[in-house]
């Protein structure tokens, strides 16, 4: 008589998801992560991610997280801007067109369903506050839904319904790789260290200040002085000292709200294992610091790496040491 309740035990391979949470350009974070994941022989079989971890997410599953990474970590202090394009009317403050034409030389012209590993991207139906799970359909267009930041992007018509960015529905999609099967989840939450810039200024490390969103830029010579038409933005993005400018508080707003909506999905829904790297103290704006921030999310994950195998060892996963590094 077998006395095991599940006979086919130690026979298959145990399914990994990896839900990787918003967070603007902390997101580069998820970078380091899953490089960490996969030099240690960890392969996820289902991907799920909102926002900027739909952008990394699918950069991973279509095979051009190399690029990705090779971009960001190219990306100086005015270079980002670069890839915007201010829109006086419209539903956002920018249009990103030539974001999306530089994910769809990197990610390639492929649709969700094709891809060897499953993905899906989460955005929030604008009209009813839905939240929406893309699992069909071209990849750039999925992503391009999933990081609409209200106010900053404009919403994105999908298959008929106007989408914005997915943090405000489910900052970290852990219920959507259990809907995909996943007996254990890895999840990396972004908004964690909310106290990291404080501690960074104790420490005397160079920050932007804590409302400076885009501060590098005003005043002085740069892009965005170089044209008339830019005076609206410069206002926009100036603060008097010690007070935030118009869109640093639609950000920081932006943050608040997945902060607490983090921890309350995660505590409906918690991940097996909880990836925090340390990166309250970059400005969700400071995409040039990508280098950092990759670096983060290695040691986060290193710092949780003995924790993940206790996991895995309990449900029977084999490591891949065969996966590149």
């Amino acid at each position: 008589m077998n006395k095991s309740c599940n006979p086919e035990i130690g026979m298959r391979r145990p399914k990994i998801g990896l839900a990787l949470g918003s967070g603007i350009a902390r997101g580069f974070s998820h970078i380091g992560v899953i490089r960490a994941m996969l030099a240690r022989g960890i392969v996820p079989d289902v991907v799920a991610g909102t926002s900027i971890g739909a952008v990394v997410g699918a950069a991973y599953v279509s095979g051009g997280l190399d690029s990705l990474e090779t971009w960001a970590t190219g990306l100086a202090k005015t270079n980002f801007l670069r890839f915007l394009d201010f829109k006086i009317m419209g539903g956002g403050l920018f249009g990103g067109e030539k974001l999306y034409d530089l994910m769809r030389n990197s990610f390639g012209h492929v649709n969700i369903e094709d891809l060897e590993t499953p993905f899906v991207a989460i955005a929030t139906e604008l009209m009813t506050g839905h939240e929406v799970w893309i699992d069909k359909g071209n990849l750039v267009d999925a992503v391009q839904a999933s990081f609409a930041l209200p106010g900053v992007f404009e919403p994105i018509c999908h298959n008929g319904r106007w989408l914005v960015d997915g943090a405000l529905v489910n900052p970290i999609p852990v219920s959507i790789c259990r809907a995909l099967g996943a007996e254990l989840v890895i999840a990396v939450n972004l908004s964690e260290d909310i106290y990291g810039r404080a501690r960074a200024e104790r420490q005397g490390e160079t920050t932007t200040g804590k409302y400076g969103v885009f501060n590098e830029f005003i005043p002085g010579s740069n892009p965005l002085e170089q044209k008339g038409s830019m005076s609206l933005l410069r206002k926009l993005l100036r603060h008097d000292r010690g007070a935030p400018s118009i869109f640093a508080n639609m950000v920081a707003s932006l943050n608040i709200i997945q902060n607490r909506l983090s921890r309350s999905r995660l505590a409906g829904d918690p991940p097996d294992i909880t990836i925090s790297p340390r990166c309250g103290h970059v400005g969700l704006m400071e995409f040039h610091r990508a280098e950092e921030l990759i670096a983060l999310g290695q040691k986060a994950f290193e710092d949780e790496y003995t924790y993940l195998t206790d996991a895995l060892n309990i449900i029977g996963y084999r490591m891949n040491t065969s996966e590149p590094t």
